[in-house]
């Protein structure tokens, strides 16, 4: 159902272009569907902040339930922004208090970029903990990404996630470990999901906090569980947001980094994600750099194009599939108020009431 764009953020115009539905404020005014307002705690460096925004309102707004969708996207003042980002943020962002005044149906959390060893180190953390503790007051569900999973496990768990041997990266097939839970009815039982990170919370640590897993894979581990009420909390470890060239970026920029000397070595590939055409292109463009680099010569072009024609996108559609049972769910237990606590006239611990389709 549409998005509804209350702005001029780029974003709207750019799904529009896509073929998604967008309306104005006005032309929403004169249907008669039920708003579902959705907050986006958008923690991502300047580099994907709009990427990131795009990618969850893209999934937001391919969801068919019959709803109006409202996003607020806002971030926290403690990460810091280029002058142009920053100005971004302001133009088009709201604050906090915003958000706590006006009230939420439900939250997504992104990732963030990391610095310190611990996360309780890092400046966001404590305007972090505040945001979801006033969203498990408040919000009927909160979708938590990648690093924010990592910090909810760790501030209200005990959890601390543990740094792998090597960065986590490339796109991993999945199976449905709990097949009754409504965010997986009718997504494939077989399914693939991009990762990126260097650090995992196992499926012992999910366990050991009372939460249900729903989706893992033996080589990437748990990407998908669920608070111990089943639904007020939704955890994510990988990306199924990203776009089909989001890791090709992410090599693009690592290649980059390792021309300035910010890495002493190359880039792997991501798992399972070049084709053997693409590889080829790209050890050859790996023999220029590190020519270029030994001679202090301009870094040649990465081959973008080439690769990007090459690449399949094996996880969208199953993405779309959980944001939508997500989706359906919240319309289904929001109230009509949606001040109104979590789940008003709902027993989280019937199954029989978590189980219940739209």
């Amino acid at each position: 159902m549409p998005l509804v764009a209350p702005s001029k953020l780029l974003t709207f115009e750019r799904l529009k272009q896509e073929g998604i539905t967008v309306l104005t404020p006005e032309q929403a005014r004169q249907q008669e569907i039920r708003e579902l307002h959705i907050g986006l705690l958008n923690m991502m460096p300047d580099a994907a902040l709009e990427a990131t925004e795009r990618q969850f309102f893209r999934l937001v707004g391919q969801s068919n339930q019959i709803a109006q969708f409202y996003m607020h996207p806002f971030s926290l003042k403690e990460i810091r922004r280029s002058p142009k980002a920053a100005e971004y943020v302001a133009n088009y962002y709201e604050t906090f208090d915003d958000i706590k005044r006006e009230g939420l149906d439900a939250l997504i959390i992104t990732g963030a970029n990391v610095t310190q060893p611990d996360l309780s180190q890092e400046p966001f953390w404590e305007p972090l903990i505040e945001v979801i503790d006033w969203a498990m007051e408040n919000v009927t569900s909160t979708l938590c990404s990648c690093l924010a999973t990592h910090a909810v496990l760790q501030f209200r768990y005990g959890q601390k996630r543990r740094p792998l041997p090597c960065k986590r990266w490339g796109v991993y097939r999945h199976k449905v470990v709990n097949r009754h839970h409504p965010l997986v009815h009718n997504v494939n039982t077989l399914f693939d999901v991009p990762h990126s990170r260097f650090n995992q919370i196992d499926r012992e640590q999910f366990e050991a906090a009372g939460l249900y897993v729903l989706v893992e894979s033996r080589e990437a581990g748990v990407h998908l569980a669920v608070s111990e009420d089943q639904f007020r909390v939704v955890f994510f470890q990988g990306h199924p947001e990203y776009d089909t060239i989001s890791l090709l970026k992410e090599y693009k920029r690592e290649v980059t980094r390792y021309y300035q000397r910010e890495r002493d070595d190359y880039p792997p590939f991501p798992e399972n994600y070049f084709t053997s055409q693409a590889q080829a292109i790209l050890d050859e463009h790996m023999d220029q750099v590190m020519a270029a680099r030994g001679s202090r010569k301009p870094l040649p072009s990465f081959p973008e194009p080439w690769i990007a024609d090459t690449l399949h996108n094996t996880w969208h559609d199953t993405a779309e599939a959980v944001i939508n049972n997500w989706v359906g769910k919240v319309y289904q237990l929001t109230h009509k108020d949606r001040r109104r606590p979590f789940m008003a006239g709902v027993d989280p611990n019937d199954p029989l009431a978590l189980d219940s389709r739209p």
